[in-house]
């Protein structure tokens, strides 16, 4: 008997079923059976269903000698079940790696519940994977299993099926069955929560429910819509058969309210001439259900409108009902519009404030600056703030930051909130002005200004002019706006030779290139021990672990964010010696994070300098990110995990084959990368000459002296460099944590071993 049995029925899904499929037998959990139903579907779901039950002994494969829909398709299934528990999977839809596991071990930690709810994320066809947004209500605090009635919230989750595993003997017992036609989730869910003795929930996305631009039914005009009010039908007929559940009619009733409001918005579902049929048996269906004076258990989080909706709907309002949708849909146009107007006041208001502002004299003892788009305090910028007063006390500083990010910031430093009349006073009165990316493109420079632009790394992909012929990277590239911001620089910062030609070349304009190096890598050079210690203890990283900073860059052929890695099979793999640090690109921060939890993974892509994530980690592992040149500099090992150099150079182009100079051990794959550390090659001999050749190329000045050198040239204008550059073999970066383990010898590695012949 296998411990689950994943029921998937198929129809014109033939696109899709193989991808499905392969979630299923490819789980790190294989004590499963697999029934495939093929719902007469037309195309080529039967075939594909044969395919793999005859190289599979765990798929069964149904056959359906008519379209009965997914509810008789999954009974069809059901019959022939039996494994301990049954999971439900659409024919479109992916179980996510290692989702069995995750719930096995749920079930085992909550004693075999009736029911597991488990979370879901919505795979759009865009690419974008957005997690449900109720997912806070399947939070696992508090008793281990329960009755619905100690979380009545679970009721307001998707009415779905297959966000569930359901023990196959509670099933049978209740005789849990799908009715024909739509909606027929309802009349499952429902029966299935409310009649459980224990129910518990697992916080995990285990499914990715596919949003397909075209073919699902739920997003197409057609009268079947119509099927719901048989659905509930069922729903409420089930709860007449059950006295001691009556109490649960007012928040079922809630429910319906809800699901039919839902229908009748969405303008692709209804055809215009079904349209009054279905708003006046909606409002038959609330009126015969309604339970007077009993309250609902669901949340309160409807707001005034809707309630008045639900109440209209009822009351057969149509009229009502309408005029109340048009006042909803005309409130936010009439707000947006005066929103605008306001916007365009204000904005008029602030030029004319900055244009009287350049009329003032200069205030040369003020120096602004910015971060990474007006982020908080961070990267070569604030270094150079910090040693700014340090040497010269007498200046003042100010930050541009938003409010979220004012806590990052020194005190002595004022923050000035982008857009704000302050903003503009500072930008028109500074003395100087100092970024790593560019000021708002209004910015005039004033006669008398310094601008110094530090950049944020050293480049490997293509930069500026030289992007003209990567339109994948550039697709609506300002080329002249780039210029006409590098015209106003007095200063550019080079970390290196390397970056001192490509930017001379990318973004062509007069100002004077110090090659100085990064003032922010200072702290590679004056972090003790103990400091390293700290910030490892901070972030949680075990004592004697070894800690892997992993770092990749965004790609420009890729809208949304790539997963190279897949951390659970990674960490499993690498043994309970390593800790791995995820560092996610910049540009992926609004996007949910996809990976899931894991006691020895840690996501660190929010936390304010990467700076001490370096210190804190024994190695580094990335792809092109420009992270590499600055850790380097510390002298700690370097992997490049290259799965995708052509498409990647491709599209954005590079400046030099990252494969013929590496700053270490290159993975082309995840087994290889596994390769790498579990056999020491990443901190070998081999390595070590690699990065030491790297090291000597990319980081001349990176000694703990850059920020010192930029003030002193910039603010105190003296001319020569001081102090004067250590050489690199006098440096002593900070130290990594002591390890109690001592790293096992290194297999012999020949000459290019885990590196691009």
């Amino acid at each position: 008997m296998p411990r689950f049995s994943v029921i998937v029925p198929a129809y014109k899904v033939q696109a899709y079923l193989q991808e499905s499929l392969d979630s299923v037998l490819t789980q790190s959990y294989p004590d499963l059976e697999l029934i495939a139903v093929d719902d007469a579907s037309p195309d080529a779901c039967g075939a594909i269903i044969d395919e793999y039950a005859a190289r599979d002994p765990r798929v069964t494969a149904v056959h359906l000698a008519d379209n009965l829909g997914p509810g008789p398709a999954r009974n069809a299934g059901l019959a022939r079940a039996v494994g301990d528990y049954v999971v439900f999977l659409d024919g479109d839809d992916t179980l996510t790696p290692g989702a069995l596991q995750a719930v096995t071990d749920r079930l085992k930690a909550t004693g075999s519940p009736d029911v597991l709810v488990y979370d879901h994320a919505h795979a759009h066809w865009s690419g974008e994977l957005v997690r449900d947004p109720l997912a806070h209500r399947l939070s696992q605090e508090g008793p281990a299993s329960f009755r619905l009635a100690d979380r009545p919230a679970l009721l307001t989750l998707p009415m779905a099926v297959w966000n569930k595993a359901y023990r196959r003997e509670y099933v049978e017992r209740e005789g849990l069955a799908f009715p024909p036609g739509l909606y027929e989730d309802a009349p499952w869910t429902c029966p299935a929560l409310l009649a459980a003795e224990s129910v518990a929930v697992l916080d995990r996305v285990c499914v990715h429910h596919r949003r397909r631009r075209t073919g699902s039914l739920l997003a197409t005009g057609t009268s079947r819509h119509l099927e719901i009010f048989d659905q509930y039908d069922r729903v409420f007929g089930y709860l007449a058969g059950r006295p001691e559940l009556e109490r649960w009619r007012p928040t079922l009733h809630r429910r319906m309210a809800e699901h039919f409001c839902a229908v009748y918005a969405d303008p692709r579902r209804l055809p215009r001439g079904s349209r009054a049929e279905f708003f006046a048996r909606a409002s038959a269906l609330l009126r015969r259900y309604r339970a007077p004076g009993g309250r609902s258990s669901l949340p309160l989080s409807l707001s005034r409108a809707d309630r008045t909706g639900h109440a209209l709907m009822r009351l057969g309002a149509r009229r009502g009902y309408l005029l109340l949708s048009a006042l909803r849909s005309a409130g936010p146009a009439a707000g947006r519009a005066a929103s605008a107007l306001g916007r365009g006041l204000r904005e008029a208001s602030l030029r004319l404030h900055y244009r009287i502002q350049r009329l003032l004299p200069l205030r040369p003892e003020l120096a602004v600056f910015s971060a990474y788009w007006h982020g908080g305090y961070a990267c070569n910028p604030a270094a150079i703030e910090a040693k700014l007063r340090e040497l010269a006390p007498r200046m003042r500083t100010a930050w541009i930051c938003g409010p979220e990010q004012t806590a990052t910031l020194p005190r002595e430093t004022v923050a000035l909130r982008p857009g704000s009349a302050a903003y503009w006073s500072a930008l028109a009165r500074a003395g100087y002005l100092v970024t790593n990316v560019n000021f708002d493109r209004a910015l005039v420079k004033r006669r008398g200004q310094v601008l110094l632009q530090t950049q944020h790394g050293t480049p490997l992909k293509r930069v500026g002019l030289d992007l003209h012929d990567r339109p994948a990277a550039t697709p609506t590239a300002d080329f002249a706006g780039l210029l006409r911001g590098a015209d106003q620089w007095d200063y550019l910062l080079s970390a290196n030779r390397h970056s001192t030609l490509v930017w001379e070349k990318a973004v062509p304009a007069s100002y004077t290139t110090l090659e100085y190096g990064y003032p922010r890598n200072d702290v590679f050079h004056r972090a003790s021990r103990t400091q390293v210690l700290e910030l490892r203890e901070r972030l949680g990283i075990p004592a004697g672990s070894t800690a892997i900073l992993y770092a990749p860059t965004h790609r420009d052929y890729r809208r949304s964010r790539p997963e190279h890695l897949d951390f659970e099979g990674l960490l499993r793999d690498l043994g309970p010696r390593f800790t791995v640090l995820v560092r996610t690109h910049l540009t992926y921060a609004d996007t949910d994070r996809t990976w899931e939890p894991h006691p020895r993974l840690v996501d660190v892509s929010s936390y304010p300098s990467v700076e001490e994530l370096c210190l804190a980690s024994d190695a580094l592992v990335t792809d092109y990110s420009s992270l590499m040149f600055d850790y380097a500099a510390l002298d700690r090992p370097i992997v490049v995990h290259a799965d995708d150099w052509e498409a990647y150079e491709a599209a954005r182009g590079t400046y030099f084959d990252l494969r013929s100079c590496p700053p270490g051990a290159i993975a082309r794959t995840q087994d290889e990368l596994v390769d790498i550390f579990t056999t020491g090659h990443w901190r070998g001999s081999r390595s070590a000459q690699l990065r030491a050749a790297f090291r000597a190329r990319f980081c001349p000045y990176e000694d703990g002296h850059a920020a010192e050198r930029v003030v002193r040239r910039v603010f105190l204008d003296q001319p020569a460099p001081t102090p004067p550059i250590v050489p690199l073999p006098d440096r002593t970066p900070a130290p990594p944590a002591p390890s109690p383990h001592a790293p096992p010898p290194p297999s012999p590695e020949p000459a290019l071993s885990h590196v691009w012949p």
